[in-house]
């Protein structure tokens, strides 16, 4: 039976009558549902278990119920076994969650009738080396950044392109993007908008103590490493705006294209500059 796995936003009311339904649409045309923790709140029609362990049941769709946070939770967990996702916007923005609760179940007969396509979307692989040794790694879809901690003062940063020197500077710190990431944090540091296709990486100082110093675009295939050389208290790697580690200085955050994809279900052409004017008023006069 085709196993569906569904992972949900908490604290959202709408799921208290969706979900339910939801479980029963899947079961009447064939599928076999399951359910995050967080979904099970709701229901407890379909078997639940924490989000690490769906992709261990080879799902052939994942349903996510939520904002783009939620989507960039579930594409870090099913990258690594390359589960299409169908994402369903009940956040805020939505940029990556295209799919409007009201055409949840004409996007999924869609779905079932073949009639869709897979927006394919690369992740970045970051991996942080301290004294000499690899001491942790991570997946991401928008982007890793490497900044300094809660006090209103710069810290010393170096980046390097495939073991080339690029610049020292002083800065709030350092975000590595994929194109996908070029339209959240990034843009927000005044770094550029790449369309999700382009094979690149942007890397955007944050407030840097220069007026020179700006983001550049590189090679999607390009070797980055950003290395802590101080801070006045505490330096923070951090995945995706969700995980967080505490950095020392010498600290290298080593970051190339991942081996992994994020699979986006899509009805037809996506609408990326749809997205763009309608989310983030993007050409407005």
């Amino acid at each position: 039976m085709t196993r569906v796995a569904i992972v949900s936003k908490p604290n959202r009311k709408e799921l208290r009558r969706l979900l339910p339904e939801l479980v029963v649409w899947l079961r009447e045309r064939g599928y076999d549902p399951m359910l995050d923790r967080e979904s099970s709140a709701y229901t407890d029609a379909a078997p639940a278990m924490d989000r690490a362990e769906l992709p261990l049941h080879a799902p052939d769709l994942v349903i996510v119920l939520g904002g783009d946070g939620t989507l960039l939770a579930a594409a870090r967990i099913f990258a690594t076994v390359g589960t299409p996702i169908l994402s369903v916007n009940l956040g805020f923005l939505g940029f990556l969650t295209e799919v409007r609760l009201a055409d949840l179940y004409a996007t999924l007969e869609n779905w079932c009738a073949g009639c869709h396509s897979l927006d394919e979307r690369a992740m970045l692989h970051a991996a942080l080396w301290r004294g000499g040794a690899e001491q942790a790694s991570f997946e991401a879809l928008n982007e890793v950044v490497v900044s300094k901690g809660d006090i209103a003062r710069m810290g010393d940063f170096a980046v390097e392109l495939d073991g080339k020197s690029v610049a020292r500077f002083r800065a709030d710190g350092v975000i590595v993007s994929t194109p996908t990431g070029s339209t959240a944090y990034t843009l927000a540091a005044n770094g550029p908008i790449l369309t999700p296709d382009v094979d690149a990486m942007v890397v955007t100082p944050i407030c840097p103590h220069l007026l020179t110093l700006r983001p550049i675009v590189v090679r999607g295939d390009a070797a980055l490493t950003v290395r802590v050389e101080g801070v006045p208290d505490v330096a923070l790697l951090t995945i995706d705006g969700q995980q967080k580690v505490e950095l020392r200085r010498g600290d290298e955050m080593r970051c190339c294209r991942s081996g992994h994809t994020v699979k986006l279900v899509r009805l037809g052409e996506s609408g990326f500059f749809d997205a763009l004017r309608s989310k983030l008023s993007w050409g407005e006069q």
